[in-house]
């Protein structure tokens, strides 16, 4: 029989996968936000995952109407898996989506899942809420499977169909009927997993691994920031070696690395087992938002500059240069330390939406045309449009062109800033 694919969730994650799928075959792609469906029917994807040109070329009947998942006999789930305040698994998204599965689930229908999550919560969540709204018995009347996604949000070169799919599902054979559709689009094969779990697990290790590296190389900056060494010379000295992981310092955010290790943590926790290796380096990252601010208040009162009152201008805050993403933003701890020390700071972003930017934040974000000269400059989320301007800028955002630069991310050049800059960074 035929696949008639659908995709649910269109963000990020779906939106990528829905035109991979869409270029071969007419499929469904559907949301529950209806903004999202209407720009995508315009054309426009926002959050710049996706080029004009491929949106147009994809065959996609854009919905926010469930029942058109009715013609379909494959579906694929790709909405967000967030952590609570309380850094425990958000799995209300996945939920949602699988009651809303569930009442229009068709009889042979096979449901792909590819959204994070712990391994077990497939079969032990998610399939309960399908056959209680379908009425349908799992392994029998339809099937289900685990694709983890491995989308990089602005990452030109590792696209959807470039990177080897992880499939699995919950027999040998829907593992290879599964496996067959995902091989019909992604060049870079596929990699059958022995179980669901295994996949589950698979994904949530992957940024667990890349989490605990950078929390390392974060370590390692506030080490060698009291040696005042500068740590970006000491990784390009470390990485002539052929074997040293190309990793470095920052704020670790968004809807993957950020995330991901508390969906292993809750779980082992759950089975008795506490982590300590993954929970000491989410404790390291969590907490550099806090650190990059106490250096910048030191900085400014080596300079005699007051802290009460001073203005500090914060460039960026996506969770990562240039993408749009907001969510779990990092940058937000900067802003909300330095105002909790009396600071007076302007936020600029060159892409971030400022609707959202107010909404998830209360962050009212200043136009890079409008920002009043500053005491201090955070390079927070070094976009191209910044890196672009180089030290020049700074003529323009500092106080009379002096003051303290705050470079994150170490992109700006070190070697020849000007004289009246104090420059401070990872």
């Amino acid at each position: 029989m035929a696949n008639n694919i659908a995709v649910v969730g269109l963000g990020y994650v779906g939106l990528p996968v829905a035109v991979a799928f869409g270029k071969t075959e007419k499929i469904i792609g559907f949301d529950i936000n209806e903004e999202r469906i209407n720009t995508l029917n315009e054309g426009v994807d926002f959050t710049n995952e996706i080029e004009p040109k491929d949106l147009q070329e994809a065959n996609i009947e854009f919905t926010s109407d469930p029942s058109k998942l009715e013609e379909t006999n494959f579906i694929i789930v790709a909405v967000p898996t967030p952590i609570t305040e309380n850094k425990q698994p958000d799995l209300t998204p996945v939920i949602k989506a699988s009651e809303t599965l569930g009442k229009h689930l068709q009889p042979g229908t096979t449901v792909v899942y590819e959204s994070t999550v712990y391994p077990g919560a497939t079969e032990e969540v998610c399939v309960p809420v399908l056959e209680e709204h379908s009425g349908l018995k799992a392994g029998e009347d339809f099937f289900v499977g685990y694709s983890p996604e491995r989308i990089n949000p602005g990452d030109k070169e590792h696209t959807f169909t470039k990177i080897t799919k992880v499939v699995a599902g919950q027999s040998e054979k829907i593992t290879n009927d599964i496996a067959e559709v995902y091989s019909g689009v992604v060049e870079a094969g596929v990699h059958r997993a022995e179980s669901i779990k295994v996949a589950e697990a698979a994904k949530v290790i992957e940024n667990t691994q890349r989490d605990l590296n950078i929390s390392l190389m974060n370590e390692l900056a506030m080490i060698f920031d009291r040696l005042d060494i500068d740590t970006n010379d000491v990784l390009r000295a470390a990485r002539t070696k052929w074997n040293f992981l190309p990793f470095s310092p920052g704020l670790v955010g968004g809807h993957c690395i950020g995330v991901d290790p508390y969906y292993l943590t809750h779980k082992a926790e759950s089975i008795g087992y506490h982590p300590q290796v993954i929970l000491a380096g989410r404790r390291i990252n969590d907490n550099m938002g806090k650190y990059i601010a106490t250096s910048l208040v030191k900085q400014m009162i080596h300079r005699n500059l007051p802290i009460q009152g001073a203005r500090v201008t914060v460039m960026g805050l996506t969770f990562k240069e240039n993408v749009p993403d907001l969510r779990n933003s990092r940058v937000i701890d900067i802003i909300r330390e330095l105002e909790d020390f009396g600071v007076e700071v302007q936020v600029t972003d060159a892409l971030a939406n400022p609707i959202e930017a107010y909404e998830e934040y209360n962050i009212d974000l200043i136009h890079y045309n409008e920002l009043r000269p500053a005491d201090a400059v955070v390079m927070a989320v070094p976009h191209d449009e910044y890196l672009k301007q180089g030290w020049g800028q700074f003529e323009y955002l500092l106080k009379h062109g002096r003051g303290i630069v705050v470079d994150i991310k170490g992109k700006l050049d070190h070697k020849n800033y000007p004289d009246n800059i104090s420059l401070w960074r990872l």
